[in-house]
Order: structure tokens, then C-alpha cells, then sequence
């Protein structure tokens, strides 16, 4: 699963990359982690627009103590589409988003040592990762992420991977049907594409901070 991306850009230089008009206000940080904000862009009557939203689907969760409702868990990524959260989502365009990024992260290492490594694509400093969004009550526009198997590059570090598009792609998936979906999360991204950078950067960094162990879901 992804638990960290990058976004290092600003809002308006992705609206001109994928054609959309330009953001009155956005609410992105450099690293995006569950539960937080970042940057989508959608189409809205026939244009595209950069929007900001939280990432991940709320799921109600209850005191195990209390049995009252407290805080949903943020449902980041997408794994099996026949998920009920999903089945009302993934055939309809209008709740299909790209999630901009340049850089996605995996843990690797030992318990409390874990590091990030780090993966980008190839000729692209900004890609596009397939999602979903909706409008939630408990937190307003929120987004995730479809993800895959993973490719030969991302396997030494994990089973699983974003569903990335080329650019010539990102029609197909904001426009196209039920079988599009399919199709984009059946297939597997070049390898070659991927480059891999691994670093000494712990994956949890310091109390306070937005943290990619913060906990989440994928359904």
C-alpha cells in the first residue's frame, strides 16, 4: 500500500501540466499522508480543475470501550474493486480522479528503523496515479488511490504499487467505462520507467509531524 507521496510543485504548475484551470486556493503540503491534505485534479462540466481534498474515504469506526463512534480511519488506497465502498464509485467517471505526485514512498528496514525508499517515473518529474474521490460528510471532498501488483522495480520493497498513467492515458481514465478500470489495475507499469532511491530517511520522523505511519485502511 502507499502511505506517502510527494508533491513538490506548485498547484499551478500541475493545473497547466494536465490542462486544467488554474486553482483559486489549495491546501497541500510537500509530503502528503493519510488523513491529510492534497492536491486532485478532476473534471468539473467538461473542464478539468485542480482541487484539494483529504486524503482517504472516511470509515465510521466505533470505541471498543464505549461502542460510541470516534474518528473514521482514512481509506488511502484502493485495492479490490467488488468492495462495496467501491462499487457505487469506480463505474461512474464523474468520481474519477488524477492524483498528481512526484515521488511515492515504501517502508523498508527493520521495526522502528524503517527507512524511505523512494520511487518516481522516468522523463516524468510530475506523474499521474489513478483515483477516486467523492464528497463526504465528515470531511468534505475526499480522494484515493487505485492501486496493483506490483512491477519487477517496486517487488524487492513491495507486493503493491500505485496504478500510474502515461499521458496519453489520463483521458481514457477520467472519461472511460467500467472496463477501462479494469484494465488500468490488471495491467502492470513498465518497470523500466521506475526509478528506485533508496535513503536513510526514517519513514516515521518526529512527534508532532505529519507522519506516513499515521494509521489508514485499503479496502
Amino acid at each position: 500500500m502507499c502511505n506517502l507521496y510527494t508533491l513538490r510543485t506548485s498547484a499551478a504548475e500541475v493545473a497547466s501540466l494536465f490542462g486544467a484551470a488554474p486553482p483559486l486556493a489549495t491546501n497541500s503540503p510537500d509530503e502528503t499522508v493519510p488523513g491529510h491534505p492534497g492536491l486532485v485534479v478532476r473534471e468539473l462540466e467538461g473542464q478539468r480543475v485542480v482541487q484539494s481534498m483529504t486524503w482517504g474515504f472516511p470509515l465510521p469506526q466505533k470505541s471498543k470501550r464505549s461502542g460510541q463512534p470516534i474518528k473514521p480511519l482514512p481509506v488511502n488506497n484502493v485495492a479490490d474493486l467488488a468492495k462495496p465502498m467501491w462499487r457505487g464509485i469506480a463505474p461512474k467517471p464523474r468520481w474519477r480522479c488524477i492524483i498528481p505526485a512526484t515521488g511515492f514512498a515504501e517502508a523498508e528496514g527493520e521495526p522502528r528503523r524503517k527507512t524511505r525508499t523512494w520511487f518516481s517515473v522516468k522523463d516524468q518529474p510530475i506523474f499521474a496515479w489513478a483515483g477516486f474521490w467523492r464528497e463526504s460528510v465528515e470531511w468534505g471532498p475526499v480522494y484515493t488511490g487505485l492501486m496493483t501488483g506490483c512491477n519487477e522495480a517496486v517487488r524487492p520493497y513491495h507486493d503493491r504499487m500505485p496504478v500510474l498513467l502515461h499521458p496519453d492515458e489520463h483521458d481514457r481514465w477520467l472519461q472511460g467505462d467500467m472496463d477501462d478500470v479494469i484494465g488500468f489495475q490488471a495491467r502492470r507499469y513498465p518497470p523500466a520507467l521506475i526509478v528506485v532511491e533508496r535513503t536513510s530517511e526514517l519513514w516515521i520522523k518526529r512527534a508532532g509531524a505529519a507522519q506516513a505511519g499515521a494509521e489508514s485502511r485499503w479496502l
